[in-house]
């Protein structure tokens, strides 16, 4: 998080832009108090939001400006993303309580103990207005989750809104970076040809991508007949495919084949359909990856092809550096360098170097209990097929999630798209759960009145 963004904020509510940004504000926030579609609407514009960063690295190169309108929404992404966050928060507190009683599941409860080790240690030892800015923000996701999309949750309408809502931030990152590649692709291909869009760098178009995978292909099996919406969802689904191999990111991959495997795990047909359809996209998409006879090279660097077949080891130094800094300072983790902490590429042992034991044993007890609903949603599939396609997307979201966690620190971020996604696969985890106990405890009563 930068650290001027309550001025980014101010600069942005004092042009035109932010001033008909407040007024069309103020209007969504009153037609969603009504309506249950816009609040998920909104929530899908957070969750883009928390998504738009401009590549910088340690030299201090930035990536070219982007087009109109696109580069004004990305400068202003982390002011919007909390103005947004703000919203929702409002409009979760005016939502009525309802039947649910665990609206948070226990893996967050978990990582908000993690997340309140980073920021007390940060507080302590690094930049304090940091520190209290990030406390407020993550406490303002929790807050918001608990009271708007947990407490919204209530029936399955909402779950299809809720699944619907993270396909849509596809959907809007698709349509978005369309417009800038086939007019110029330069500033959204900057880092080494690699795709990375309107995020940072490639790796997190890539998590962001793969991440909606489980919710498109939701969408897709929800409908039973094909019409404009089901269409549109596959077409959705075939463009994040192509710019995922765009990004060259092995992690996004294997995060979206975990996606289809997790999905269809019990399903022959499903999985005869899926192998004809992936080969039918491969044949679309790699000519338009790799320079070819035919003259439908894109001029994509082969480094992005090229990575895909590498044997090459990106992980290993920074995790054998995770893991001295662990055992060296097994309790509290290593003392912090500079205002605020580094993270490498992997959640649980960035975690486990930047906190200890204090950090690392609630983080595991996270991710053991991501795994318990992931295998209590797999019982619940198995026992009710209505429930099929609603538990498949919640495991392979959490599941492909949890794998790419191994591999980027996404999961210890403040307010970014994947934390919010992997978030929101939790809540609704938690709601099927909730409805599973609810249905156990209502046969089992009425079969006791009955005898």
């Amino acid at each position: 998080m930068n650290d001027n963004f309550i001025d980014q904020l101010i600069a942005l509510i004092a042009t035109p832009y932010g001033i008909i940004g407040i007024a069309v504000g103020v209007l969504v926030f009153f037609k969603a108090s009504d309506d249950r579609a816009t609040e998920w609407l909104i929530f899908s514009l957070c969750c883009f939001s928390a998504s738009l960063h401009t590549f910088s690295d340690r030299w201090h190169l930035t990536a070219p400006p982007l087009l109109f309108p696109l580069e004004q929404l990305r400068s202003a992404g982390r002011p919007l993303s909390i103005v947004l966050l703000i919203f929702l928060v409002c409009l979760g507190l005016q939502t009525k309580s309802n039947w649910r009683q665990w609206i948070l599941p226990p893996s967050i409860n978990y990582l908000i103990v993690v997340q309140s080790a980073i920021l007390l240690k940060t507080l302590i030892y690094g930049n304090v207005e940091f520190a209290l800015i990030s406390m407020m923000t993550f406490g303002g996701i929790i807050l918001m989750l608990h009271k708007g999309p947990g407490t919204w949750l209530q029936d399955d309408d909402n779950f299809y809104l809720g699944v619907r809502s993270i396909a849509i931030v596809g959907l809007i990152f698709v349509i978005t970076n369309i417009y800038q590649y086939l007019i110029n692709r330069d500033p959204v291909t900057y880092v080494h040809g690699r795709f990375m869009g309107t995020t940072g760098n490639p790796q997190h178009a890539a998590v962001l991508l793969a991440a909606t995978i489980p919710c498109l292909m939701y969408l897709i099996q929800s409908s039973p007949i094909w019409n404009l919406s089901k269409f549109l969802w596959t077409v959705t689904l075939i463009a994040v495919g192509y710019f995922l191999l765009l990004t060259g990111s092995r992690t996004g991959l294997l995060m979206g084949v975990i996606s289809v495997l997790l999905f269809y795990r019990n399903n022959e047909d499903a999985w005869i359909r899926s192998i004809f359809f992936l080969a039918g996209c491969a044949v679309i998409i790699i000519p338009f990856i790799e320079p070819t006879n035919l003259g439908l090279s894109t001029g994509i660097d082969s480094i992005v092809s090229d990575r895909f077949i590498s044997t090459n080891d990106t992980r290993g130094g920074a995790w054998d550096g995770l893991i001295r800094a662990f055992t060296n300072n097994i309790l509290f983790g290593a003392p912090l360098q500079g205002d605020r902490m580094g993270y490498g590429e992997n959640s649980w042992l960035s975690a486990g170097a930047n906190l200890g034991l204090v950090g690392f044993i609630p983080m595991m007890m996270m991710g053991w209990e991501s795994v318990k609903m992931m295998w209590r949603l797999d019982r619940l599939s198995e026992q009710n097929s209505y429930y099929f396609f609603q538990s498949s997307t919640v495991i392979a979201g959490i599941g492909s999630m949890l794998v790419g966690s191994c591999f980027e620190a996404f999961l210890l971020g403040n307010i970014t798209f994947s934390l919010l996604a992997f978030l929101t696969y939790l809540v609704l985890g938690g709601y099927l759960i909730e409805v599973d106990l609810v249905r156990t405890h209502y046969h089992r009563h009425e079969a006791e009145i009955n005898q």
